[in-house]
């Protein structure tokens, strides 16, 4: 793997069921697991991980089309069901559902033709996110001697 290649965040415990990840860049977001009321505020992993797929095909598709014309309204919405079965904890029946309009005139009119081809071409080659959900890419566990 090359420098350019490499992506990373770091992790750290900032309470029972409470976390902070942090970018290479000094970003960063809290997120946990649902409060004992079940009225927790912060995101839970399966929501983060909602979020970067609505987020990196948002990317691709506003990039796409606001060079023709600044959308009105722009709203992506992901959605799954958490399910347990012989094969563990995991997401299925995900779906990514985009809300965009665009004003009247010559440059939307363009965005509006090029959305579907923007939002097929995000999920099927540029989405980093969705593509490596759907190409099923292991993820190794390691424990460091501390």
């Amino acid at each position: 793997m090359s420098e350019d290649s490499q992506r990373s965040v770091v992790v750290e415990r900032t309470a029972t069921g409470h976390y902070v990840a942090t970018n290479v860049r000094g970003g960063t977001i809290g997120f946990g697991t649902a409060s004992d009321d079940g009225r927790g505020t912060e995101f839970t992993p399966v929501e983060l991980l909602l979020a970067a797929i609505g987020g990196c095909t948002a990317a691709d598709v506003d990039v796409a089309t606001s060079r023709h014309a600044e959308p009105d309204a722009f709203s992506v919405s992901v959605s799954g069901d958490k399910i347990s079965d012989e094969l563990g904890n995991r997401m299925t029946g995900l779906e990514v559902t985009f809300r965009v309009t665009f004003p009247d005139g010559e440059g939307a009119d363009r965005a509006r033709a090029i959305l579907p081809r923007a939002v097929t071409t995000s999920h099927d080659r540029l989405c980093t996110v969705s593509r490596t959900i759907e190409t099923g890419t292991p993820v190794t566990a390691v424990v460091e001697n501390t």
